[in-house]
């Protein structure tokens, strides 16, 4: 069992900040902006490749509510998924992290040449 199924099954503890039947979500315990929280789906889904277009449908609808609830929905955030190991993906089970609370900067590829990546 993944990690985020035993958050979702109450094995390991999380800071939830929203919940309802098929949804999740929770604070990262490594933010990386001053609002960073992770939502997922109940069903395990390995990845955003896997997921049904009805999931994706009312993930979109909690993360709309989620937004509104920690109050970025007006003053903007950030929607992630990272996606198998060349995209970064930790944890083999859908994710998306919600950034916000700031002015958020794009420093990943700020310096990059996209001749290393050829």
């Amino acid at each position: 069992m993944c990690l985020f199924c035993k958050i979702v099954n109450k094995e390991i503890p999380a800071n939830i900040v929203l919940e309802n039947k098929n949804f999740l979500a929770f604070h990262d315990i490594n933010p990386k902006a001053p609002v960073h929280i992770l939502t997922i789906p109940k069903l395990h889904v390995d990845s955003f490749n896997e997921v049904t277009g009805e999931t994706m449908a009312g993930m979109t609808a909690f993360i709309q509510e989620l937004v509104k609830e920690v109050e970025i929905d007006t003053s903007g955030y950030r929607v992630i998924s990272n996606v198998g190991d060349n995209g970064g993906q930790e944890v083999k089970h859908l994710h998306f992290h919600i950034l916000g609370g700031a002015k958020l900067k794009w420093d990943h590829f700020s310096d990059a040449d996209p001749k290393d990546f050829l």
